[in-house]
């Protein structure tokens, strides 16, 4: 089975991207790291009591407030839902207090969505399926690309289209906000190197500065190639073939170490030369 990691940054399209391949003529499998990111803090979940105990007393206002519809202890009374936009306000930004919260904030809840992942990649092997995508917007920031046979990025060539995608999404952002929320996260375009750099259909770029037909056009021009490097068949005889599988699955892994490896060191001789 291939693992087709999607990524790409805020507002470059990704979500929309992860819609089109759910669909047909594709029909892929999504497993959304963000919806299992909402799923892993829900009330009552190890991740929602471990990001209350660190932020909570100095967050007031972390819990959605209580209403006539939401009760003081939630609606089944493990707790009141958290304020995404008020951790959001917390953690994004530049700033260092910020950057050692996103950090703690990261690891309660990547642990978690990656487990959740694990079980549902598995569900999917077992149904037979060729592919399944692994919608992550951190696949490269959680090491997760390694696990991918294709990492595909959506990305915006022009940094101010991504600028004003966001805010025409989220009309209550200031601009300096939307610039917080896009500098918190690596540029896309360096995401878009580092997918290419994998080489072939290895590492695949949708590029997103248009409309919404464009990006079908360009997703189904990126798809043909990645059906032609990996064909159903070969997916059918690794799920008939489980030793041949992991052989093949170990020799993935080892690739995409060393092909992340040659990216890092030479970003490293890049940095030298300034």
């Amino acid at each position: 089975m291939l693992l087709l990691g999607l990524t790409g940054s805020i507002a470059t399209g990704k979500s929309t991207v992860s819609q089109i391949l759910r669909k047909p003529p594709y029909s892929l499998p999504i497993i959304d790291a963000d919806i299992l990111a909402r799923k892993v803090v829900e009330p009552g979940t190890p991740g929602y009591n471990r990001i209350l105990s660190h932020f909570a007393s100095t967050t007031p206002d972390l819990l959605l407030p209580a209403s006539d519809d939401l009760p003081e202890h939630g609606i089944n009374g493990k707790g009141r839902p958290l304020n995404r936009a008020v951790l959001g306000r917390r953690v994004f930004g530049d700033g260092e207090d910020r950057k050692r919260d996103r950090t703690v904030l990261n690891g309660i809840v990547h642990p978690a969505v990656r487990w959740e992942m694990c079980k549902q990649v598995l569900g999917h092997y077992l149904r037979g399926h060729w592919m399944v995508v692994l919608d992550i917007p951190l696949l490269f920031e959680s090491g997760l690309d390694l696990w991918c046979g294709v990492v595909m990025v959506v990305a915006v060539r022009d940094p101010e289209v991504q600028m004003r995608r966001l805010r025409e999404r989220d009309q209550g952002l200031s601009a300096e906000e939307a610039g917080d929320r896009v500098g918190s996260q690596w540029d896309v375009r360096d995401k878009a190197r580092r997918a290419e750099s994998r080489g072939g259909a290895r590492g695949v770029v949708v590029w997103n500065d248009g409309d919404k037909e464009g990006l079908e056009r360009e997703v189904g021009r990126v798809l043909e190639g990645v059906e032609r490097a990996s064909p159903g068949w070969w997916a059918w005889l690794l799920l008939a073939v489980p030793v041949l599988a992991g052989v093949v699955g170990g020799w993935n892994l080892a690739w995409a170490w060393w092909a992340r490896r040659r990216w890092e060191q030479g970003r490293k001789r890049e940095k030298a030369r300034l």
